[in-house]
């Protein structure tokens, strides 16, 4: 067995985990974002929360949190692109599933952009646009994450990504959809908030 793989599957899972929206929320001395505002850790929640900067401070947090496992296992078993991918996986499931949260954490689109980062920086230019495109069109945030985590599959094609990371952004792609299931509600009632 590849321990030291292994080592970075279980790595990837914990430091994934690491609630840095709370964690920030808490240094900025605003209230906790899992019972205020949408009540989600993540970057946008913290900077209506605490403010702009807090909030760009849990998007680069959430984005390295997925982007360093990923890559370490990048250079570490570069033979091997599958298990990159499930060390992304890992970290990514971690921010979703955070086990010092009780298992109940956030939407996991910052920590699949730290992913898609370390996996291929050009197909996070195509997805990034996307999101921009969305959000300037739309001003929906929700959307916009859907719609650019949803492309991740065909800008990893388009960049001759191997077929386990495409495989893996497409999972990463469904389970962002399913977690923001009750945005999808407030976007067919014409409830949901805008930018």
């Amino acid at each position: 067995m590849d321990w030291q793989w292994l080592a970075l599957v279980v790595g990837g899972y914990l430091l994934g985990a690491v609630p840095f929206g709370l964690v920030v929320s808490r240094l900025a001395g605003a209230p906790d974002p899992r019972t205020a505002g949408s009540h989600n850790i993540g970057a946008t929640n913290v900077a209506r929360l605490a403010g702009k900067p807090a909030g760009i401070a849990c998007l680069l947090l959430d984005v390295a949190k997925g982007a360093l496992p990923t890559w370490l296992a990048l250079v570490t078993h570069p033979a091997e692109p599958w298990q990159a991918a499930l060390v992304g996986l890992a970290a990514f499931l971690g921010h979703l599933y955070p086990l010092y949260l009780g298992f109940k954490g956030g939407k996991g689109v910052a920590t699949a952009l730290g992913v898609w980062l370390a996996l291929s920086p050009s197909a996070l230019v195509g997805i990034l646009l996307v999101f921009g495109l969305v959000a300037w069109r739309t001003r929906y945030v929700s959307l916009a994450s859907m719609s650019a985590c949803t492309s991740a599959p065909l800008w990893l094609l388009l960049a001759k990504a191997p077929p386990a990371q495409v495989a893996l952004a497409a999972v990463m792609a469904a389970l962002v959809i399913y977690r923001h299931r009750e945005n999808i509600a407030r976007l067919r009632a014409g409830r949901e908030s805008r930018l």
